[in-house]
Formats: C-alpha cells, sequence, structure tokens
C-alpha cells in the first residue's frame, strides 16, 4: 500500500482479524483514545515453545452470543490502561494482522472484557498508523463483513471435546478413577489436580490458579471431590475457578451449603423437608432443654462438619448425653443434637442424585453393634427400590442445597421418609458394585448436556 495514501473510515467499522480466525468484527472507531482493546473472557497466558502467548475466548458478534472464537495471540506485554470511567487497570497486549477494506497491516489490541458493550472491539489511534481517516458522520465506509462468514466449514456444531480438571487428593481413589475414566472414554481430556497444591493469583487483569509452579490452563468443566478436612481451602480453589468462569459440577456454595449440618437443617427444614427434630445451642445451661427439644436419649451428637459417619455419637442415655454434650463444648467444637430414630436404627438409604434424577439407590445396613450404616464405617449395601415420594423428596434436598450431583441420605420412617443427611461429594463404589449401574457414565452425560448450550457453535483457532 502507498503510505502517502489515506484510507476514510466512519465512526464504527468492519474490521478482519484473520490470524485470530475473526473473519468479521465491529469496531467502535475512537480517536480519543490512544490504545486499541478486543473484548476476551477467560483469559490465560500460556507458553509454546519460548513464545509467551495468550489464549482467550471472544463473543465476536454481540447479536450472536452462540458464536463462540477461542483465539491464541502473541503475547507483547502488559500496559496500564485508563477507562473512560476513569478506572486504571492493568491487561495483556496482543500484536495481530488486521485488514481494513483491501489493505492490512499489524496492530497492538489490549484484551479486556467487553461483554456489556455493544462493540467488541475499540479503535484507537495507535493502530490508524496515519493510514486512516476517519469521516465522524460516516458508518460502515469500508463495507459490509456477514457474521454468516462464522458459518463456514472451520465452525464445529457439535459437542466439542472438553478439557476436565477433577479436584481430588485422592487420584487412584475408585469414585476419581471411574469418573476420568468414563469421561476419556468419550474423548474428553482429564486433569486430577490436588487441590492442597493449587495456589491463587487473584490480580483484577489476570486472575489465575497455580499449580506446582505452573499457571493452570482453561478447563471447561470442574468436578470438585473436595475432602471435608480441606473444605475452606478447597471451596476458596474452587470459587477462583467460577470466577474465571469454568462450569463447576457443583458449586462452591451448594458444597458449603452440605458441609454445614446446621446450615444444610436449617435450609432444607425451609424448605419444608422432613427431617429428624434438630436442636442446637451455645450454652451449657442450655443442655438439659437441647435433649428435652430432641425427645430425650437415646439421640445423636454431630459435629457439625465431618463425614462419612465420623464425629457421630450416639448416646443412649440421658446422663451420656449430657457428657458428650460438654466434652464437645471443651474442646470448642460446633455441634447439634439430633432425634433417634429407633425404627430405623442402623439402616438408611442413600439416593444418588443427578441432576433432577435418582439414577442409584441402595440400602444400608450397619455392623452389629454399630448405629452408623455408612459404607466406610463397615455398612453393607442390599439392594432396593424408592417409592416416588422418597425419589421425589431425595430430588428436592439436592435442589434446595444447589447440589447437581448429591448422595441423599435417607430413613424410612412410619411417618414417611426423612432427610437423614445429603453428601456432596458422595462415593461410587459401593452403590456402582450392587446396582451394577454406570453411574460415572450418567455423570459425564450430565456434563456433556450442561456444560455448554447444546449446538453452541464453537471455532479454535
Amino acid at each position: 500500500m502507498d503510505r502517502n495514501k489515506f484510507i476514510e473510515i466512519g465512526w464504527e467499522e468492519w474490521v478482519a482479524l484473520p490470524d485470530l480466525h475473526l473473519p468479521a468484527i465491529r469496531a467502535r472507531v475512537d480517536t480519543g483514545a490512544k490504545t486499541s482493546a478486543l473484548h476476551a473472557f477467560k483469559v490465560e497466558k500460556i507458553k509454546e515453545g519460548n513464545v509467551d502467548k495468550v489464549r482467550f475466548g471472544i463473543h465476536p458478534i454481540p447479536e450472536r452470543p452462540e458464536i463462540e472464537v477461542f483465539c491464541t495471540a502473541q503475547l507483547v506485554g502488559e500496559r496500564e490502561v485508563t477507562s473512560s470511567s476513569q478506572q486504571t487497570e492493568l491487561r495483556y497486549v496482543i500484536r495481530t494482522t488486521a485488514v481494513f477494506g483491501g489493505e492490512s497491516w499489524p496492530i497492538e489490541l489490549t484484551l479486556a472484557n467487553r461483554e456489556e458493550m455493544s462493540y467488541r472491539m475499540l479503535l484507537g489511534r495507535s493502530a490508524m498508523e496515519n493510514r486512516l481517516v476517519v469521516v465522524p458522520q460516516g458508518s460502515c465506509l469500508l463495507g459490509q463483513l456477514s457474521p454468516d462468514l462464522y458459518l463456514e466449514k472451520h465452525i464445529k456444531t457439535d459437542q466439542k471435546k472438553l478439557k476436565i480438571c477433577i479436584l481430588s487428593r485422592e487420584a487412584n481413589s475408585y469414585s476419581t478413577e471411574r469418573i476420568a475414566s468414563a469421561a476419556e472414554g468419550r474423548g474428553h481430556t482429564v486433569d486430577i489436580i490436588n487441590t492442597t497444591k493449587c495456589y491463587v493469583d487473584i490480580a483484577a487483569h489476570k486472575q489465575a490458579i497455580h499449580y506446582q509452579g505452573n499457571v493452570l490452563q482453561h478447563y471447561d468443566v470442574v468436578i470438585p471431590r473436595i475432602g471435608a478436612s480441606i473444605t475452606n481451602f478447597g471451596l476458596a480453589i474452587l470459587r477462583q475457578f467460577e470466577t474465571l468462569g469454568t462450569f463447576c459440577l457443583n458449586s462452591s456454595t451448594s458444597i458449603y451449603n452440605s458441609r454445614d449440618k446446621l446450615l444444610a437443617h436449617q435450609l432444607l427444614t425451609r424448605g419444608q423437608i422432613d427431617m429428624p427434630t434438630t436442636a442446637f445451642g451455645h450454652s451449657p445451661d442450655n443442655t438439659k432443654d437441647l435433649i428435652r427439644i430432641v425427645n430425650g436419649a437415646p439421640l445423636v451428637v454431630k459435629l457439625l462438619q465431618g463425614s462419612q459417619g465420623e464425629s457421630v455419637v450416639l448416646a443412649e442415655t440421658n446422663k451420656a448425653a449430657q457428657a458428650v454434650i460438654q466434652a464437645f463444648r471443651g474442646l470448642g467444637a460446633n455441634f447439634i443434637v439430633q432425634e433417634f430414630e429407633k425404627e430405623s436404627a442402623g439402616r438408611d438409604i442413600r439416593a444418588l442424585v443427578i441432576g433432577n434424577q435418582v439414577v442409584a439407590s441402595m440400602e444400608r445396613r450397619s455392623e452389629e453393634g454399630d448405629f452408623r450404616s455408612n459404607i466406610h464405617q463397615g455398612g453393607k449395601g442390599y439392594p432396593v427400590k424408592l417409592t416416588p415420594d422418597e425419589r421425589k423428596i431425595a430430588i428436592k434436598a439436592a435442589k434446595i442445597l444447589g447440589l447437581k450431583f448429591a448422595g441423599v441420605d435417607l430413613l424410612r420412617t412410619s411417618k414417611g421418609a426423612k432427610i437423614l443427611e445429603v453428601n456432596s461429594s458422595p462415593g461410587l463404589e459401593g452403590i456402582e458394585g450392587l446396582t451394577k449401574k454406570d453411574i460415572a457414565g450418567k455423570l459425564i452425560d450430565y456434563i456433556e448436556q450442561n456444560a455448554k448450550p447444546a449446538l453452541v457453535r464453537r471455532i479454535i483457532g
């Protein structure tokens, strides 16, 4: 191009960025801005050989949110940019080729989330290179580029293969291996990440999760298998994935709801879910009244955080109950006191819920001399068929807590089913072995249907 020849452009123009696989993007021309900007989400810094690059997603056409493009570009550096609202942020800067009409040259773009803006690209002075002259009253003087350019052969309209992260400290456990194997059998990529080895960068411009010295690249899906002993740290890591826009099978909020037994009881009873009578208090002066509220001994005392039947004590007499409560208070522990359902002693039902469906169930019976039926405490599983009401209450309980994948424990009583507990990270070994159902496969089915909207068009650049 003759550098003495100027190209007239309007206050808005269609631009192509071929190196980013963006054949058509409408830009707002702003001579008051020096820096140009491009919409970006799920931004991650990567290395290809010795070259620093940035990978990011973009919805290039505001009116067509179903079109989603993932791009990779050379990283030039980072730059502080002050927005029109006078907010300053540090942004990644990329270099790529821009096509204006029939002419092209390299330009630099900062990456920023422009999802709420009408234009996915802002064209500033530095990109014009003294080759473009703005005609303020003009619009799209270089011609129209159709969004249908995104619908050519390089666009995928079928379900994409997913990049899945399983957050688990037990990579060799049955449940983790089964879920990973089921996903890999569908062609998905699976990484098993030890939650405790993650750490986060919470800078506004480049939020990232680090693992063993490296920045984790983007995952489409996170399947949390967070142990009770690291609940708070694990949920902090999961929240960071949520901040990055990752689909999480169970959200950090839903897991917290289920892990705090008192909160879970409060939410479930507010949702009209029948449960054993439960009491909670702090002062030693209330001990006798707590025991009275749950109809006296025998009764159960539970720590508010715990799983697999741990930290659960059966007190056979009122005197024993007072001693257990006093001991827990002496340890500074938070606990609840719960009515003991004598008619279902040593037995409960585990219903496994995925989405809005019970996919498997079994009855669990405790070992001789133990009231806890948990498989991890020596209990054994037996076939059981749920009634329609039992299925309904299990699904409702999981939904109230916000869980998409849950093990709902219920008791059969003369007054109907009562929810005992809801587990956000249920094990698969016992129930798959007993029922012979491919529960891990059903879990991947749900993820494939919900991780991305059906028939989302994606272009991988």
